[in-house]
C-alpha cells in the first residue's frame, strides 16, 4: 500500500462518511433532540412514567448519535494530516499505521451507516421475540433452546439486556416455546430480520443411530409499545388466570400465584408472563406484551401488509424457511432471503449475527 492508494482510499471514506451523514439527518435530528430536552423540562413530564422512560431513551440515543459523528469526524481529520505530512516525509512504519486506522475508521462508519438503514416507526423500540418449536419434535425443541442461546449471546456482546419473559417446556427435553424481552437502542430494529422459519440440520444428540436429522422453529418478533398505541383494550375482553410460576425466584415464587396468563378473548392472542416476583408485575408486563402484539394485529390490517410489523408467519415445516444452519455434512449458515452465508457456524451459535442483520436491513431498504 502506497501514499497514493490511502489518499484514493481515504477521500472514498471521506465521501462515504459526508453521505451517511446526509442519510442521517442531523439538522432534523438536532431539532428533535431539542424538542424533547424542552419536553422534558415541563412539570407532567414524569406523569406519564412509560412515555418519560421512552423519551429519556431517544435523548439519549440522539446524543450519543451526535457524539459518534462528531468523534469520527476528529478520527477523519486527524488521519487527513497524518496522510498530508507522509506526503511531505514518507515513513513505511507511519504509512503501515495510516493503513491500520484506515481500515479501522472504515469499519467504524459502516457500522455507522447502518444506523441510516432503521428509520421505520418502531425500530428503535425494545422487541418481544417468541420462538416455537415445529416440526421435529424432541429436536426441534432442543432447537428452541439453541436459537434462545444465540440471541441471548448476541445481545450480550451488542449490549442489549435480555430477559426471559415465559416459556413451556418440552415433553422430554428443549422447550415448545420461549418468550424474551430484549431491552436497548434499536433492538427492533436489529431483531425484525429475524421473523420467519430457521431450519436445522445436525446429527441428533437424541438418536442412539447418529442420524441426521431436520428440525424447525419460527421467531416471531413485536416491537414493544411503550406509548401511543392506538389499541384499546376493554377489561371485558379479557380473561386474567394466574398460576404458580414454574421458573427459578425462590421458594415463595413457586408457592404462590404470581405467574400470569391473560387471554384477549376477540382475537384468542394469549399471553404469559412468569419472570417477576409479584403478581402485579407479570400482570403489567403481560398487558405490555398484548398491547404491543394487538398493536402489530392493527398495523398489519391497516396496512394490509403482513411483512410490515409482525412479519409473515409461515408454517414451520420444509420449503417455508427464512435461514437455514447446516452442522452435517457440512458447516454453513445461510440466509434464503439475502443470499448471505457462512461456513462459521459455531460463531453464528455463538451471537455472530451481525452479518445477517445489516445484509437484511441492506436487502429491505433496496426494495
Amino acid at each position: 500500500m502506497n501514499i497514493e492508494n490511502i489518499g484514493d482510499e481515504l477521500q472514498a471514506l471521506v465521501n462515504k462518511f459526508e453521505l451517511t451523514k446526509t442519510c442521517l439527518h442531523l439538522d432534523a435530528e438536532q431539532e428533535k433532540l431539542n424538542s424533547l430536552l424542552k419536553e422534558r423540562e415541563s412539570l407532567t413530564f414524569w406523569n406519564n412514567l412509560d412515555y418519560a422512560m421512552q423519551t429519556n431513551k431517544e435523548i439519549k440515543s440522539l446524543q450519543d448519535l451526535f457524539a459518534e459523528v462528531q468523534g469520527l469526524q476528529k478520527e477523519l481529520y486527524d488521519l487527513i494530516e497524518t496522510v498530508k505530512g507522509l506526503e511531505m516525509h514518507p515513513d513505511v512504519e507511519l504509512l503501515n499505521l495510516a493503513f491500520s486506522e484506515l481500515l479501522e475508521l472504515k469499519e467504524k462508519i459502516d457500522e455507522l451507516n447502518v444506523r441510516t438503514l432503521l428509520d421505520e416507526q418502531y425500530d428503535n423500540n425494545d422487541a418481544i421475540i417468541t420462538i416455537h418449536s415445529g416440526a421435529g419434535g424432541t429436536e426441534a425443541q432442543d432447537w428452541v433452546v439453541m436459537l434462545a442461546r444465540m440471541y441471548k449471546m448476541y445481545c450480550s456482546k451488542n449490549g442489549f439486556e435480555i430477559s426471559v419473559v415465559d416459556k413451556v417446556e418440552g415433553n422430554d427435553a428443549g422447550l415448545k416455546t420461549i418468550v424474551l424481552w430484549v431491552k436497548g437502542e434499536y433492538a427492533y430494529g436489529k431483531f425484525k430480520g429475524e421473523m420467519g422459519v430457521h431450519r436445522l440440520v445436525r446429527i441428533s444428540p437424541f438418536d442412539s443411530s447418529k442420524r441426521r436429522h431436520t428440525s424447525f422453529a419460527s421467531v416471531e418478533v413485536v416491537p414493544q409499545i411503550a406509548n401511543g398505541s392506538t389499541v384499546k383494550i376493554a377489561n371485558e375482553d379479557l380473561r386474567i388466570d394466574t398460576y404458580r410460576s414454574s421458573g427459578a425466584g425462590g421458594q415463595n415464587v413457586n408457592k404462590v400465584e404470581t405467574a400470569v396468563r391473560i387471554t384477549h378473548l376477540p382475537t384468542g392472542l394469549v399471553v404469559t408472563c412468569q419472570n417477576e416476583r409479584s403478581q402485579l408485575q407479570n400482570r403489567e408486563n403481560a398487558m405490555k406484551i398484548l398491547t404491543s402484539k394487538l398493536n402489530a394485529l392493527e398495523e398489519e390490517k391497516n396496512r394490509q401488509n403482513l411483512n410490515e410489523i409482525k412479519g409473515e408467519l409461515k408454517r414451520i415445516e420444509w420449503g417455508s424457511q427464512i435461514r437455514s444452519y447446516v452442522f452435517q455434512p457440512y458447516t454453513m449458515v445461510k440466509d434464503h432471503r439475502t443470499d448471505y452465508e457462512t461456513s462459521d457456524v459455531n460463531a453464528v451459535m455463538d451471537g455472530d449475527l451481525n452479518g445477517f442483520i445489516n445484509e437484511y436491513l441492506k436487502k429491505s431498504h433496496s426494495k
